[in-house]
């Protein structure tokens, strides 16, 4: 099972559907300006982001193509829903941990088990770890895993976990981020410009392969462990 790597943006625009879904189930599908909001959110995100409604549009094309997130049927304007639990293979508690962790960056066990609330009440922290284990600890038949405990942070009690389903580069990013804890600022725009880089560079893959499929020549194969 091979499971896409998704862009800081494609994640940002499916954890807001994921998250709306839950919260405000009466708007739910979303429109394209509903979406646009959310990911516009100054609460509950980290980091903040500024996307305009092309950028929205494009990640949403490409999350359609993926299989998951469609557009929702019988609608008159187009509205969107997401295809998460099938897409992946987990079940809700799973999905609502992965959904928070794209939306909030790392967090502990304590801070995801407060942070679902409003998604879903886990009974305590130890069901919280229980499913990040699993997560963790993913076949690669299935996909491999989703989420990574992070090194704890100096003067940190606990350990932050961080997704993966924008690669192990930016989780291993957000580690450092974590490692930045005690100059907040400064991890929030080192994570913000690390994304903006990540996202430029697979827009310049993008453009060699579509180049190299013009002039018929193979494309060249990316090194293990760079950006997809």
């Amino acid at each position: 099972m091979t499971l896409p790597i998704l862009t800081v943006l494609q994640a940002r625009v499916l954890a807001t559907l994921m998250e709306k879904a839950r919260t405000v189930p009466d708007s739910y599908p979303l429109t394209l300006n509903n979406v646009l909001s959310g990911c516009n959110q100054k609460s509950s995100r980290d980091p903040v982001m500024n996307v305009d409604e092309s950028q929205a549009q494009q990640a949403l094309d490409a999350l359609k193509q993926t299989g998951v997130v469609r557009e929702a049927s019988g609608q008159r304007t187009t509205r969107y829903e997401h295809n998460f639990q099938r897409a992946y293979g987990v079940p809700e508690q799973s999905a609502v941990l992965l959904g928070l962790l794209m939306l909030r960056g790392p967090q502990t066990a304590a801070e995801l088990r407060l942070n679902t609330e409003r998604w879903y009440r886990f009974a305590d922290i130890s069901s919280v770890e229980g499913f990040l284990d699993e997560l963790q600890e993913r076949a690669p038949e299935k996909g491999g895993p989703l989420v990574v405990k992070l090194a704890r942070a100096p003067g940190a009690r606990e350990q932050r976990w961080a997704h993966l389903l924008c690669g192990a580069e930016h989780a291993a990013l957000a580690s450092t981020a974590a490692a930045l804890q005690g100059d907040p600022t400064q991890a929030t725009e080192l994570m913000q410009r690390v994304n903006t880089l990540e996202d430029e560079v697979r827009l310049l893959r993008a453009t060699v392969q579509s180049l190299c499929a013009e002039l018929g020549v193979a494309a060249p194969l990316s090194p293990p462990g760079q950006i997809d």
